[in-house]
């Protein structure tokens, strides 16, 4: 399983990455309407949040153990924190700037905001979708491991997780 370890600090890393990337959009553009309500901003507050949530979380788990793939449950929601960040982003953006994933036109030394704008979306989007591979990844390698176990249980016992104490398990 060091292939699924090696792949899921990869993911980590890219989580750290996206996450951080966002997080920076959204805070220079909040720091720019600072003193604006806070109601009309509460998409981007909602963002920077589920980034910093997204950066801490990436960064406890990112080192390599196997306890950090029972931790797929944590990691589907924040996907799906980050889907909702996506859909809000786009939501707010409503066209203003052509089609969100269409990057022909943009001017990097340009004065307008579409390109710090299409970027967040897409480190959004890229940033859930790492979250949900991420996901995907501990259910399998839970999986993979209960039945695993199962299959090697010693004999006389019952198959399965619930015959032994916390403190005596071997995993």
């Amino acid at each position: 399983m060091l292939l699924a370890d090696l792949f899921s600090m990869l993911l980590r890393l890219a989580e750290l990455a996206f996450a951080t990337i966002t997080a920076a959009l959204t805070g220079v553009y909040l720091h720019a309407v600072r003193g604006s309500s806070s109601w009309d901003q509460a998409r981007f507050i909602y963002t920077e949040v589920v980034a910093g949530l997204s950066i801490l979380l990436a960064i406890i788990w990112l080192f390599p153990f196997s306890g950090s793939f029972i931790h797929w449950p944590v990691d589907f929601i924040i996907s799906v924190l980050w889907f909702v960040a996506f859909g809000l982003l786009v939501n707010w953006l409503h066209g203003s700037c052509g089609y969100v994933f269409d990057w022909t036109g943009i001017d990097i030394n340009s004065n307008d905001n579409c390109p710090e704008w299409k970027a967040n979306i897409a480190f959004s989007f890229l940033s859930a979708i790492c979250w949900l591979v991420s996901a995907l990844l501990g259910i399998y390698w839970v999986h993979r491991h209960r039945t695993t176990y199962a299959n090697t249980a010693p004999a006389g016992t019952t198959k399965g997780y619930h015959n032994r104490r916390w403190y005596r398990s071997r995993y």
